[in-house]
């Protein structure tokens, strides 16, 4: 796996290691809701959700980590299939947020999506 893939890598990693807390326990405070959804309304309902989707979050971002562990131990055929596995995951996730979600998630389906795309292309090409 090329540098360029693995930077991108850690940069997808480093996103939603930062999504897990906003979404997961700091969403309750008005700039958080802004920066994921546009809106500083308070949707009490749909914590759980939230606090859900921010553990998804992490375990995507641990997925990457441990590919790229198994990149640099000596693993790499399998650290490549579980990076590619995971950024194949994460476009998919930022594809149908984009699709299904009202437009002002653009942005954080484009932050869910590109680095991830970027592994795939810059490694598959």
């Amino acid at each position: 796996m090329n540098a360029v893939s693995q930077v991108f890598a850690m940069l997808a990693a480093a996103i939603h290691l930062v999504a897990w807390p906003l979404e997961s326990y700091l969403y309750g405070h008005p700039r958080v809701r802004y920066l994921l959804t546009g809106s500083t309304a308070d949707a009490p309902e749909v914590w759980l959700w939230r606090f859900n989707v921010g553990f998804y979050n992490l375990f995507l971002a641990l997925g990457l980590v441990t590919g790229l562990v198994l990149l640099h131990t000596g693993h790499s055929g399998s650290g490549r299939a579980v990076i590619l596995y995971v950024t194949a995951f994460m476009v998919a996730g930022g594809i149908t947020l984009f699709s299904s979600g009202p437009t002002k998630l653009w942005r954080v389906a484009l932050a869910q999506a590109v680095p991830a795309a970027v592994v795939l292309l810059t490694d598959l090409l």
